[in-house]
């Protein structure tokens, strides 16, 4: 919101006057030279909020009314004392100082406020860029951020150069020329500077990530089309170029972006927790990754014990904390569950699997667990509330890297969660199926039979 030009000027002559009134009443218990202190309190208002010249041009007319209405002789501009006009000229001086340091604080304060919202952009900028699904979304986003920041009514972010430029528009160009901020023109110059000295170089390096990650996702996809039915190899290297290279990149910048001192203590929080979850995403990957790998090489050979089933299913719960909280997982346990001969480790990654896939299908809906023995068999069943699978791929999700024909494009898994699932039941001599209906949730159905 604009300030009104006459709005120093207002302030300064209500705070004059006011100031004279209260010199006025307290004249009669302190020396007049004494009470010009009163009119530095307006000189310092003014110079905080209007910057140095303001606070002189207050200064002046204080001295002036000073010496009309208290100096004597009152009712005149002249001094008929060398004492008075000594005591006048060092309130001009302090007044001016008042009005310089005010200025700088002014200065620094604005300067402050900048830098905030320039980490806070920054902030937000590798959030959208880096976290979103698409590019274009981020790019949109963060100039919705840059204009905020700038209080400007538009900004606009578009890759490479634009094809035509607009009327009355100012263009940046980031990261080489790999994107171009556009601005609505004309700014002021010390908007501009802030523009090309702060804002387009905090933007480079994250634009310049994201990029590359966009440019990837790009390739993933395009391969994913191509080779659906390669071997295994061609589709872990696909993994390798997508889902380790997604993390890893988004780990490297927040790590670049936590040394800028700008930052404050909520961003670093931010920037340190996705790290965490960057790192924890990284290394679920590669044990899935480890997983499917010995099970294609026949080397996933279970070592059999008597085990507990409630114990592995508890397990297999805590395993996925605290990205899945307990209350999100319900366990329903028949009481006396007979003990299993299988191996407790295997088992227990393979529901939690069932379980982490159930989670992120489930569109934030608690998941149930139940275990119950029935006949010769245990059955274990893992059911979700989210919309279901399609008849027609319910035989392909336990394919390694199989992801579903309708995914989400912001779904972040591999598609090696179920091939492993049936892997290690298979080992342990189990079987598994999905039962689902559109709409309806699913249910997979886990069985083993009991000694």
């Amino acid at each position: 919101m604009r300030r009104s030009p006459l709005a120093p000027l207002i302030v300064a002559v209500a705070g004059i006057a006011l100031a004279t009134g209260v010199v006025f009443g307290l004249r009669e218990i302190a020396p007049v030279l004494s009470l010009g202190v009163v009119y530095l309190l307006v000189v310092l208002v003014v110079a905080t909020l209007w910057g140095f010249r303001a606070g002189v041009a207050a200064a002046v007319v204080s001295a002036v009314a000073y010496n009309f209405f208290h100096i004597p002789p009152t009712g005149r501009f002249t001094i008929s004392s060398s004492e008075n006009l000594v005591g006048l000229l060092a309130f001009l001086a302090v007044a001016t100082a008042v009005s310089m340091v005010a200025e700088l604080a002014r200065a620094r304060a604005i300067e402050a406020t900048h830098r905030r919202e320039e980490a806070d952009l920054s902030a937000t900028a590798a959030r959208a860029l880096l976290g979103g699904a698409r590019l274009q979304d981020g790019l949109a986003q963060t100039a919705h951020q840059i204009a905020l920041a700038l209080a400007l009514p538009s900004a606009q972010l578009v890759l490479g150069a634009p094809p035509t430029a607009p009327d009355r528009a100012s263009s940046y160009p980031v990261g080489d020329g790999a994107c171009t901020l556009v601005l609505p023109a004309p700014l002021a110059p010390a908007v501009d500077a802030r523009v090309r000295e702060r804002i387009v170089p905090a933007l480079e390096t994250i634009l310049t990530s994201a990029i590359e990650r966009d440019r990837l996702l790009d390739e993933v996809v395009e391969t994913t089309a191509l080779r659906r039915s390669d071997d295994l190899k061609t589709a872990i290297l696909r993994a390798v170029s997508h889902d380790l290279r997604s993390p890893l990149t988004a780990m490297v910048t927040s790590g670049e972006a936590l040394g800028s001192p700008a930052l404050d203590d909520e961003d670093r929080a931010a920037l340190s927790g996705a790290i965490v979850a960057e790192g924890a995403r990284l290394e679920r990957l590669i044990g899935k990754l480890l997983d499917l790998s010995r099970l294609e090489a026949g080397e996933a050979e279970p070592r059999v014990d008597s085990i507990d089933v409630a114990e592995v299913l508890t397990a297999a719960r805590d395993e996925l904390a605290p990205a899945a909280p307990a209350h999100l997982i319900t366990l329903q346990l028949d009481r006396d569950l007979p003990p299993l001969r299988a191996d407790a480790v295997q088992l227990e990654r393979a529901f939690a699997n069932l379980m982490e896939n159930a989670l992120a299908h489930g569109g934030g809906q608690p998941v149930s667990v139940r275990a119950r023995a029935v006949g010769p068999r245990m059955v274990v069943r893992v059911v979700d509330r989210g919309p279901g699978i399609p008849q027609g791929e319910q035989a392909r999700i336990f394919t390694p890297f199989y992801r579903g024909d309708d995914a989400s494009p912001t779904a972040t898994g591999s598609g090696l969660g179920l091939a492993i699932v049936r892997g290690f039941v298979e080992a342990n001599g189990g079987t598994v199926r999905v039962e689902s209906l559109p709409g309806q949730g699913a249910s997979f159905v886990v069985e083993f039979p009991l000694p």
